[in-house]
């Protein structure tokens, strides 16, 4: 596995941004995207180191993703 999906989260109130990757409990924070990124590789390494390389893939899921067309608007009953 080279590649993986990390979700960015922003920090509205106090600026800078929080990284991880959802199926992994390894979290990163920094003042910028690559910041908080670079971060992530760290905690990712050190949970490798932690609980060994096979417990981290069989963490994480792969999703099906499926794009649609939904006219959100429409669908409020308000």
């Amino acid at each position: 596995m080279n590649s993986l999906k990390i979700e960015l989260i922003a920090d509205e109130e106090e600026g800078g941004f929080t990284a991880r990757i959802p199926d992994l409990p390894a979290y990163a924070e920094g003042a910028t995207e690559e910041a908080a990124i670079a971060d992530l590789k760290e905690a990712v390494a050190g949970y490798i180191d932690s609980f060994g390389l096979e417990d981290a893939l069989s963490r994480i899921v792969v999703p099906t993703v499926r794009e649609v067309s939904w006219d959100l608007a429409g669908m409020s009953n308000g």
